[in-house]
């Protein structure tokens, strides 16, 4: 009973951490990490007889703890793989190559003689060390990059970087690992050991190639049920990083990020669903892996770094990751703002301390002799000393810095409008003539072919389909309008892109029936004051042929207007400052220098200059 107390006691822990962060706006990782290091380590200095309160150990024992963490740590990366669109780094994929490359050498080199001389670390354990905080991660880049919104560039090029070098610097680890095994480094075995490398790398891609074209076969297909696909893929998840472990340790990371990176890349039904699904569940088992393996450090363990560990922690953050990133985008045209920016973020995840706490464990047992057990102790507390403070300054510092820089994402203005209808194609004229960027969405051969003739962007199909995220560059894209003639694919438009764009930035005509029935409260999305549906603004388009634009500086002008039309106009935007807003059902607040972007309502006389 006990350990299913404690086993309970973690899963709330981590949604009250999820909770919290998200409150104060912070990574998740660092409450999860602090709340395991209270009711771990900490609190020892509160108990009566000396013990953790809450203790890994007691709840997975030996391989058992081990072999969940193996997992977990390969269904959050094959969530992440999932993430990754080839065409979001087509124009970076030579900076991310060298980080790649760039990054693990310097990290393990530099990170290595580091600890060797700062900790007295013997050079096999210092290294082990070094290759140990390659990592980052997208359990720590992700919310950072969510917080800070820094330009496209910096956000591919961290993005991947962060998903791709976790299975890289986890085999890198093995490496190190195992020529720590061999204990001699001049022996026959070091040659067996690189080769084992190569086996683990091609057998994890190979193994989760498969399992990435067959889950896409069996959906195509439909041979699975729509209420078991998320499962199922799941099931693959595990089934592919298992196998792949049976051909080679260590390849089920490398297997679970091939696969997600492949199922990314290629058109596959309900791609979106699953990955929403991933993602809930990545949350559930980062949020359960932090507060545990937190929980197993010990007092005495933490005692024994020092000062010196803080010097390690200030070469690694500000001599090594400078250094790889200089290295690697020499002649990539990443101007020095943006260079000093992707400098500074580099924090280290959940991989580093899952890794880490699995060759703890083995090189401490005592099973081996030529193993400095007190140096190796020094391993995981240096490791989270790594995680945690990168976090909290990286994590605390990075959106004043990307200001102070000027690497910060301009809000998108862009719009995605659902149909290429007569109305979406005379709004999409007007927003073009703006120098605002319009994609249109829509079914129809003819809609499609017209709104082609006229010069603009157009998504052959669906906008409820997840092509629409495969096939469309939605960067610069923030707005979206839902304007076909069916006002139930309008309304389940907006519930489609809410998460993508935010509730304010979806918007919808209003229907027929809320047109005939005044007394019904019109939602807060309803487009243009919510005084037309579809045929109502059809007509009112013909007979305008033009957007109408008058200067409209506050409520008195906007009044003095629609007398001029008898009350009888259609506003649709107001522009303020070169920046277009879009009027809902609620009218905007006005301000000088400010206009306004009408049609007259059918049959409204005009007296105004059309602009």
């Amino acid at each position: 009973m006990e350990g299913m107390a404690e086993l309970a006691s973690i899963l709330i822990l981590s949604v009250f951490a999820q909770w919290m962060a998200w409150k104060i706006k912070i990574p998740a990782i660092l409450p999860l990490i602090v709340i395991g290091l209270a009711l771990g380590p900490g609190s020892t200095f509160f108990t009566s007889n000396g013990e953790k309160i809450l203790d890994g150990d007691h709840i997975f024992s030996g391989d058992l703890l081990f072999a969940f963490v193996s997992i977990s740590v390969g269904v959050i990366l094959f969530e992440g793989g999932l993430t990754l669109k080839l065409r979001e780094i087509r124009h970076q994929a030579g900076v991310v190559r060298n980080l790649l490359f760039f990054g693990p050498i310097i990290t393990l080199a530099g990170g290595g003689f580091a600890a060797h001389y700062l900790m007295g670390m013997d050079y096999s354990l210092s290294f082990l060390f070094g290759a140990l905080i390659i990592v980052s991660g997208p359990t720590v880049v992700t919310p950072i990059l969510r917080n800070v919104r820094p330009n496209i560039r910096i956000n591919n090029v961290l993005k991947w970087e962060g998903i791709l070098i976790d299975p890289l610097g986890a085999l890198i680890a093995v490496l190190v690992y195992e020529f720590i095994q061999t204990s001699d480094f001049a022996s026959p075995s070091t040659t067996g050991v690189f080769k084992e490398f190569f086996l683990t790398v091609a057998s994890g891609m190979f193994v989760g190639g498969m399992a990435a074209f067959f889950l896409r076969w069996l959906l195509q297909k439909n041979r699975i049920p729509s209420y078991l696909r998320n499962v199922m893929a799941l099931g693959m998840v595990i089934f592919a990083f298992t196998f792949a472990e049976f051909l080679a340790h260590e390849a089920g990371l490398m297997s679970t990020t091939f696969m997600g990176i492949i199922l990314a890349n290629v058109k596959v039904q309900e791609l979106k669903k699953i990955l929403s699904f991933k993602e809930d569940v990545s949350i559930i088992l980062i949020s359960v892996l932090f507060i545990l393996l937190s929980s197993r450090i010990h007092v005495e363990q933490i005692e024994k770094l020092g000062l010196n560990a803080l010097i390690l922690f200030g070469i690694v953050i500000l001599i090594l990751r400078p250094l790889a990133v200089w290295l690697s985008t020499r002649n990539s045209g990443f101007n020095w703002r943006e260079v000093v920016f992707m400098s500074w973020v580099g924090p280290k995840g959940i991989v580093a301390a899952a890794v880490a706490s699995l060759f703890a464990l083995q090189l401490t047992s005592g099973e081996r002799a030529d193993v400095n057990v007190a140096q190796a102790e020094l391993i995981l507390p240096l490791t989270f000393l790594m995680i945690v403070g990168t976090v909290i300054l990286q994590g605390a510092t990075a959106k004043p810095f990307a200001r102070l820089l000027k690497v910060e994402r301009e809000e998108p203005r862009g719009f995605l409008i659902a149909g290429a209808n007569e109305n979406s194609r005379f709004l999409a004229q007007f927003l073009q003539g703006q120098g605002v960027d319009v994609i249109l969405a829509d079914t129809s051969k003819t809609n499609q072919q017209e709104a082609r003739r006229m010069g603009f962007e157009v998504f052959e199909g669906s906008i409820l389909s997840d092509n629409v995220y495969e096939e469309l560059d939605l960067n610069n894209i923030g707005i979206l309008m839902a304007m076909t003639s069916s006002a139930e694919i309008n309304t389940l438009a907006l519930k489609y892109f809410d998460e993508e764009f935010g509730s304010n930035k979806t918007f919808r005509l209003c229907s027929k029936k809320e047109q005939e029935l005044p007394e019904i409260e019109h939602p807060p999305c309803v487009l243009f004051g919510g005084r037309v549906d579809y045929l109502n603004l059809a007509q009112s388009v013909r007979q305008a042929k033009k957007m109408t634009i008058r200067d409209c500086n506050n409520m008195e002008d906007y009044e003095q207007i629609c007398k001029e039309y008898h009350s009888q106009i259609i506003p649709m935007f107001r522009i303020h400052k070169d920046n277009l807003e879009v009027i809902a059902r609620d009218l905007p607040e006005f301000s000088k220098g400010d206009q306004l972007a009408f049609i007259p309502l059918h049959n409204a006389r005009s007296s105004s200059k059309e602009a």
